[in-house]
């Protein structure tokens, strides 16, 4: 095994409106107390960990909690757009059931097509795709053997497990990412890629 650099990944606390299903992508949604305290209890987790950076979304409900556990750590987060969530377009801020209501030729399509289908406005998976994945990797080169922390979206996350494991786009959804849950990655620089812990 090469020199590796340790990926810790994290999806963002819980959001105003969760138990709701809903698209938020980049629409700026808040945390509820829940998903705050979600993030200092993630504090524990990396007892003896010595983290080189700390990355982010730069929407509110990553960034904030990039700053409690950056700076846990004393770091400050730097904050990049490319890793935020999957642009949904005109369906942004709306629950699914308004959107099959609304738009249900189109829901419809999605489902048919998950990896090319585009919502008017937005982005499709392939879009995140080149967005998200040039982003990981410029983070994983500059902290070779060493270890950085991500905070990221449900979606986004579940495309760079995806990638980790070589498995097709289209099976995003064979991957679950609860409220402030951890992944682990450990990226090799012979291109290997080893995922250590899935939605812990």
């Amino acid at each position: 095994m090469t020199r590796k650099t340790r990926l810790y990944l994290i999806r963002h606390g819980e959001v105003v409106g969760a138990g709701t299903p809903r698209y938020n992508g980049h629409a700026d949604v808040g945390l509820t107390d829940r998903g705050l305290d979600q993030y200092h209890q993630l504090k524990g987790r990396f007892a003896g960990i010595r983290l080189a950076a700390c990355y982010s979304s730069d929407l509110t409900r990553c960034a904030t909690g990039a700053r409690i556990l950056g700076g846990h750590f004393g770091l400050e987060p730097l904050l990049d757009s490319s890793l935020r969530e999957l642009n949904i377009g005109i369906w942004e801020g709306m629950t699914w059931a308004e959107i099959i209501a609304r738009y249900p030729a189109e829901w419809e399509a999605r489902l048919a097509d998950i990896v090319n289908y585009r919502v008017p406005e937005g982005e499709n998976l392939l879009d995140l795709q080149a967005r998200a994945m040039p982003a990981i990797r410029r983070i994983v080169d500059r902290h070779r053997g060493e270890e950085v922390l991500v905070v990221a979206h449900g979606g986004i996350n579940r495309l760079i497990l995806l990638d980790a494991i070589g498995a097709p786009l289209g099976a995003l959804f064979n991957i679950e990412q609860t409220y402030a849950c951890l992944n682990i990655i450990d990226y090799y620089e012979d291109g290997k890629a080893v995922v250590m812990l899935l939605n812990g």
